[in-house]
């Protein structure tokens, strides 16, 4: 039995988060510019994207760029717009293939403006696609997303269009740029990080993690198989205990 067969389609997390990291270590290890290891990263993200699209999971959020990574090497910088730009008009194709509609969260307006444009035009050729929501996180941090939310949700509570004693979970989620999109179930980190990068803060509250070692231009669809076995092996229970899950 191969590692797919082992997975329940049944139970599948109708949210997958990725932090796609490693890219500048690999390329290291191979004696490589730090941009070529962003190069061979690409092929890993067209693998899973086609991959989770194929399973059936819904909703596949990758983080592609933070608002930290800003303060890398202009050129490192330039190189990821870039490879950006190319790989949305390369893959468009694969996202109308496969019936994949692209999103994005982000500061998009910090984006050089061939890249908004692209991804605008990609977005609205995708529109219609419904087997799976693809979001890049561009320009992307979620401390960023939560103090918009606040500012956005003051400025209607002074002038008067919401109250605060109706402020809760519910209005917070309407004012994130994930508005959209489910609460996260799964979050994989690659690269032997533990942490999580001030990515989707508020959307993991209740998320399983999963880091493995692998750098992610050597992630591929065994992997991805792997770390969702690894989460249907896992009890959920979003604060309640065993038996009252039982």
């Amino acid at each position: 039995m191969n590692l797919k067969d082992k997975i329940d389609l049944t139970n599948l997390p109708k949210h997958l988060a990725i932090i796609m990291d490693g890219n500048g270590r690999w390329a290291k290890k191979q004696g490589f510019l730090r941009t070529l290891g962003h190069e061979s990263g690409t092929k890993s993200v067209k693998e899973i994207i086609k991959s989770c699209a194929k399973l059936g999971i819904e909703n596949l959020t990758l983080y592609a760029f933070s608002t930290e990574n800003w303060n890398r090497p202009k050129i490192e910088v330039d190189t990821l717009m870039k490879i950006l730009v190319r790989s949305l008009k390369k893959e468009l194709k694969t996202l109308q293939d496969n019936d994949i509609k692209l999103n994005t969260i982000g500061n998009l307006e910090k984006l050089p403006k061939s890249a908004q444009n692209e991804l605008l035009d990609v977005i609205e050729k995708t529109k219609n696609n419904s087997r799976m929501t693809l979001t890049l996180a561009l320009s992307y941090g979620s401390r960023d997303e939560i103090v918009n939310a606040v500012r956005n949700i003051s400025d209607k509570v002074k002038n008067n269009i919401i109250s605060i004693d109706s402020i809760d979970d519910s209005i917070i989620n309407e004012h994130l740029y994930t508005r959209n999109l489910p609460e996260v179930d799964l979050l994989i980190r690659t690269s032997g990080e533990h942490r999580i990068s001030n990515f989707l803060l508020w959307q993991i509250a209740y998320a399983e993690l999963y880091f493995t070692d692998i750098l992610w231009p050597d992630f591929k669809e065994q992997d991805l198989y792997e770390a969702i076995i690894s989460y249907q092996k896992r009890e959920r229970r979003f604060g309640k205990t065993s038996e009252q899950i039982k």
